[in-house]
């Protein structure tokens, strides 16, 4: 929040200077509303809070599906290859994400997968598979849960944590549950 003359902020404390070279104190912040509407100073609210995961700004949701870039004519816009271009929407981003998580919780076991495949008398701790199993069941359940957000709600949805009555977390957010790491 903030005073502003024009586009300048105009700091409490700070004498400042006007259009027409008037010089005002640094006492000007004891002004009455009216004086300092007078004197051309605006308040200027801070903007609403957003979560930029997945709003541009306040009033403004991102995408959820990709987006083909065209210009203002409608043409495709295209790059140094001459593909066009592609904006990813929210589902192909974290759809990315939930694969990158799963590829995290996966590789301090992969050395144990890669030894059962070299040497023939060493087999996977069956609780290693059953869980490294229930990693990759987690990362296709929810890019299912991504895909069938209808709308910007739905996806929204995913990332909220199950509570009680009380308010008391019952459960993970769709977009966040994966098994307990070993």
């Amino acid at each position: 929040m903030a005073y502003k003359y024009g586009h300048k902020t105009i700091r409490l404390g700070r004498g400042w200077t006007d259009n027409d070279g008037v010089q005002h104190s640094a006492q000007w912040g004891s002004w009455s509303d009216e004086q300092k509407t007078a004197a051309g100073l605006v308040w200027e609210a801070d903007p609403a809070p957003y979560d930029n995961r997945f709003f541009w700004d306040a009033d403004t949701p991102k995408n959820i599906n990709d987006v083909n870039e065209v210009d203002a004519d409608g043409n495709p816009i295209l790059d140094e290859n001459g593909d066009q271009l592609v904006t990813l929407g929210l589902k192909s981003v974290w759809k990315n994400i939930t694969k990158e998580r799963a590829g995290n919780l996966l590789s301090p076991t992969d050395w144990q997968v890669v030894k059962a495949a070299e040497v023939a008398d060493y087999s996977v701790p069956t609780e290693i598979a059953q869980w490294r199993q229930s990693v990759r069941t987690a990362s296709n359940t929810i890019e299912t849960a991504i895909d069938n957000a209808a709308d910007h709600a739905a996806f929204l949805a995913l990332h909220d944590t199950p509570v009680d009555s009380d308010g008391n977390p019952t459960g993970n957010a769709p977009i966040n549950d994966w098994p307990a790491e070993l």
